[in-house]
């Protein structure tokens, strides 16, 4: 149990999502991160160096891509380096195409104390579509794993027991807030909705600094910058091969910009520099996407942001 000492230092964090490779079998028009077969990778001694510097407590830790099992065996050093630091006191969670999916990983899996498997690719831009679901199904049946999209099973699961579940990029669900990031953008399947801020829901950055009770605490690393999102703000928080973690959310936790975005609200970042919401607004609708804003405002008004709070620029 940490003490409050350490848990005011952000040393604990309820949600961490990680992308350690951004490799794929696939290349999906809707990626935010332009995963793909070229897509960009960390090699395993980068990978476990941010192993260490992760917070000290973390309550689900979800590991994702790119494609985490076509890179399997820095996956599975991973996960041995997470049982190591963490123990039983972490859920491990997987987020995959299921395409590489079988018996035999499976089981190495579950062996390395992932107890959660996120099957992201029930959708129309999914190039394997035949018989993908009703393969996946008959694999963790016969494992016996519960379904979490299953109403009969699902009062079985808790965090003690392993599960899986299936979704994909819907209207409603994935593509209605779309990121204008990576592939997304250059495919023009981005979302433009400027009314749409997806900044204050789950995956964006609302409460990745903690504070609020509406919705759940979450970091995000995309392969080694710190991020209070998913999408990922135009100059990362800092970098986790070189940083803990847990010492750049303490630093900007102070950051008025940071702040705002603390709260959900990308349109009160520069209040402090005199930008009003209201001219922010205007901008957004501009630019038709919440994302691109923030990118805008980075661009023009954090290009020494790093500096500002003590944070050495990360080496490309």
């Amino acid at each position: 149990m940490l003490n409050q000492e350490e848990i005011s230092a952000f040393n604990y964090v309820p949600s961490l999502y990680w992308v350690f490779t951004q490799l794929c079998n696939d290349q999906c028009d809707h990626c935010y991160n332009n995963s793909g077969p070229s897509g960009e990778r960390m090699s395993l001694e980068d990978c476990l160096k941010i192993v260490q510097n992760l917070p000290d407590k973390i309550d689900r830790l979800i590991l994702s891509g790119g494609e985490p099992l076509s890179e399997k065996k820095i996956l599975y050093e991973i996960l041995s380096a997470l049982q190591t630091k963490y123990g039983n006191a972490t859920r491990i969670m997987l987020q995959t195409n299921g395409d590489l999916l079988n018996e035999k990983i499976l089981d190495k899996l579950l062996d390395l104390g992932v107890t959660r498997i996120d099957i992201a690719s029930i959708d129309r831009f999914h190039t394997h579509k035949e018989n993908h679901l009703s393969r996946l199904k008959a694999l963790f049946s016969s494992r016996k794993i519960y379904c979490d999209n299953d109403a009969e099973t699902s009062y079985l699961l808790d965090n003690t027991k392993v599960s899986w579940a299936y979704w994909g990029s819907t209207e409603d669900l994935w593509l209605g807030g779309n990121w204008a990031r990576g592939r997304a953008l250059k495919t023009d399947v981005w979302t433009k909705d400027p009314n749409h801020n997806f900044c204050s829901i789950h995956s964006g950055a609302r409460n990745f600094l903690g504070g609020h009770t509406d919705i759940s605490q979450e970091v995000s690393i995309q392969l080694w910058k710190i991020n209070p999102c998913c999408p990922g703000t135009k100059y990362p928080m800092g970098d986790a091969r070189i940083q803990k973690v847990s010492k750049i959310l303490e630093k900007v936790s102070t950051h008025p910009v940071f702040k705002a975005l603390n709260d959900g609200q990308p349109q009160k970042m520069g209040e402090h520099l005199g930008i009003s919401f209201e001219e922010a607004k205007r901008q957004t609708e501009a630019l038709k996407n919440i994302c691109l804003y923030c990118d805008q405002f980075f661009s023009k008004h954090m290009s020494n942001w790093n500096t500002e709070t003590f944070i050495p620029l990360p080496v490309i």
